[in-house]
């Protein structure tokens, strides 16, 4: 599992480095930023998921500062950010939408997607408050999913590991 992700995810030293990751200074000198305990890892993939559905311009560097902060695994909450890309995110946009009006009981409104600034200013009065009430929402059931789907998932691999172990030891001893 650890070559896995290690394999795919950031490098810490571009992080490190990063422009706008420098206000963190010291902390992103923190090892435990770095490291793939399931504790950490899980964590990352949770505050990366929770910030992938947050609609803001600034999903990486809040799902950084705040792996930095709460000693997370930084380089797997920043790369969980990019389940929101610019292929997916209209989809997302519509679905927490839509799950927004119904929470809050209010009918739907035709949403003809405009990518201009102002097509979406025009429009943010409208579906703000909807668009914000399911992007939170789908942000902690997301997230909370994930801590456990991960949490298992590892717990699982590491079994397995055990009982292979065990098959191996059992066989040849």
């Amino acid at each position: 599992m650890k070559p896995f992700l290690q394999r795919y995810l950031p490098d810490c030293h571009q992080l490190r480095t990063h422009r706008n990751l420098r206000f963190l200074g010291k902390l992103l000198h923190d090892p435990r930023l770095w490291h793939f305990s399931r504790r950490s890892t899980v964590r990352g993939l949770t505050a990366g998921m929770f910030f992938a559905f947050v609609p803001v311009p600034w999903q990486m560097l809040l799902a950084a500062t705040t792996a930095a902060w709460l000693r997370f695994n930084l380089p797997v909450a920043v790369a969980m950010v990019w389940i929101t890309n610019p292929l997916t995110i209209p989809p997302i946009m519509f679905v927490t939408y839509r799950l927004g009006a119904w929470l809050l009981g209010r009918p739907t409104l035709d949403w003809a997607f405009e990518p201009t600034l102002e097509g979406l200013l025009r429009r943010a009065g409208e579906i703000g408050w909807p668009l914000f009430v399911g992007s939170m929402t789908t942000a902690v059931v997301a997230s909370a999913l994930t801590f456990i789907i991960a949490h298992l998932i590892w717990r699982w691999h590491i079994i397995n590991k055990f009982r292979r172990r065990h098959r191996i030891a059992v066989c040849s001893g």
